[in-house]
């Protein structure tokens, strides 16, 4: 049996889960990583891959950061004596630096807070790339479309 080489082990974080819809929906003016509190029970469901952003959102309330409408499914074997809430606001941790930078371009220039992946980090920590960015109107989405369509048939065309 081979040894695992350490070097590699922390380069490439683990993806979890990504919100593909929030790409197409934003355009994201920055990335920022941020912690995530959650349960035990939490942990295990997104251990076994029980997780869905698609409908999830950042908002800002008290000056902390909030994670809302993140599914986490428990699993069959969670403890009976927890009350296991899947939708529950989950606490983003980030600096309090980072917070006011965030709160002030979303109440002064409307941006949005949205989630875009979840990933682990140094194998034990669970991290949320957040984006900030606006809504894109549907010229936008339709130009995205366009592109990501002529990158297919370019590789076909390539391919031959």
């Amino acid at each position: 049996m081979a040894k695992k080489n350490a070097k590699n082990k922390g380069a490439q974080p683990a993806t979890i889960a990504r919100n593909k819809r929030a790409t197409f929906e934003f355009r994201f003016d920055e990335k920022i990583e941020a912690g995530l509190s959650l349960l035990g029970w939490e942990v295990k469901s997104i251990r076994a891959g029980k997780i869905n952003l698609t409908e999830s959102f950042v908002q800002m309330k008290n000056g902390e950061a909030y994670l809302h409408n993140c599914t986490i499914t428990p699993l069959n074997t969670a403890s009976t004596h927890v009350i296991c809430d899947p939708t529950r606001p989950r606490k983003l941790l980030l600096n309090r630096r980072e917070l006011d930078r965030l709160a002030g371009q979303v109440e002064r220039q409307g941006y949005a807070i949205v989630p875009i992946s979840m990933y682990w980090r140094k194998g034990a920590w669970v991290k949320v790339e957040i984006g900030l960015g606006k809504g894109k109107k549907a010229h936008d989405k339709r130009e995205d479309i366009k592109q990501r369509d002529w990158a297919i048939e370019k590789a076909r065309m390539m391919k031959k």
